[in-house]
């Protein structure tokens, strides 16, 4: 392993704790997966994204004080490749797409409202 910051590489899952998960690479050099790197939605339990045992593919982000590598699953994820170009952000975001679909569906009823009221105003003026 390089140990290269932002670097790919893959480990093995040694052990998984409430929120972390602990990763043992080839060279026995270890490092950490915190809870919020494991998946790009809430994360309950690490145990439903991650196993003893399994062979995981994690971006390096860092070196804690102790020496063990800081690292990320949801950020070694295909979609963060063309990611890091535009600033680390996820290619989709479901809460965006969210907000976004909130906003257009709230300016719509916006919408829809002026124009009836408008309608109803124009009728009784000219009565």
């Amino acid at each position: 392993m390089t140990g290269e910051i932002s670097g790919l590489v893959e480990g093995t899952v040694v052990k998984l704790t409430k929120y972390e998960a602990l990763v043992e690479f080839p060279d026995r050099r270890v490092g950490l997966v915190h809870v919020s790197e494991i998946a790009n939605a809430y994360v309950s339990d690490i145990a439903d994204y991650l196993r003893v045992g399994d062979t995981v593919k994690v971006r390096v982000l860092g070196v804690d004080q102790e020496g063990r590598y800081e690292l990320s699953v949801k950020r070694a994820q295909a979609d963060w490749g063309a990611a890091d170009a535009r600033g680390g952000q996820p290619t989709e975001d479901p809460f965006e797409d969210k907000l976004k679909q909130f906003l257009r569906d709230s300016q719509e009823r916006q919408s829809d409202l002026r124009r009836n009221t408008e309608s109803k105003r124009g009728r009784s003026r000219r009565g």
